[in-house]
């Protein structure tokens, strides 16, 4: 059975995510969506509001299941018993940070590989970054976020700014 597990801040998910988890769960038996959480950064949501809104867009694909983890990517992927990661690419800077990661992995765990996915054109724009700053200024996050997020996400971030 072919599976990988694809890691995130995903703070807030956006299109572009739920792109690559739907094209994931067409090549790959099971995917596992792995909320990293980041000790020295504060998010913009908890982990747990990150993981629910995961499940909330997953829950269409019966082979993509969400789970969360703090501390680092190769301990997760041996306690899991996962050979590989699955990381979206948007740019060749992108890759070059990616590459770095993977070398980083590789050196803590040989039996991890990276499969990197390239991001569909039409959502190389879209990034967790990019929805935060738009929303905190008022913006229209709705071509950036799934739809059925998109008023909770706004809400949250138009807080946050208060």
């Amino acid at each position: 059975m072919a599976s990988c597990v694809f890691p995130g801040s995903f703070d807030p998910v956006t299109r572009g995510h739920l792109d690559l988890i739907s094209r994931a769960a067409a090549v790959f038996d099971h995917v596992t969506v792995t909320v990293m959480i980041n000790i020295s950064k504060k998010g913009a949501f908890s982990a747990e509001e990150r993981v629910s809104m995961l499940k909330r867009i997953c829950a269409s694909f019966p082979n993509v299941e969400v789970d969360s983890w703090s501390g680092l990517l190769a301990d997760y992927m041996k306690q899991k018993g996962e050979r590989t990661v699955l990381r979206g690419l948007r740019s060749s800077a992108e890759f070059d940070h990616e590459y770095v990661s993977f070398c980083a992995n590789r050196m803590l765990n040989q039996e991890i590989d990276t499969v990197f996915l390239p991001c569909d054109p039409v959502l190389n724009g879209v990034s967790s970054s990019a929805v935060r700053e738009i929303a905190a200024f008022g913006g229209d996050i709705r071509s950036f976020v799934p739809e059925e997020l998109t008023e909770e996400i706004r809400k949250h971030l138009s807080k946050k700014q208060s």
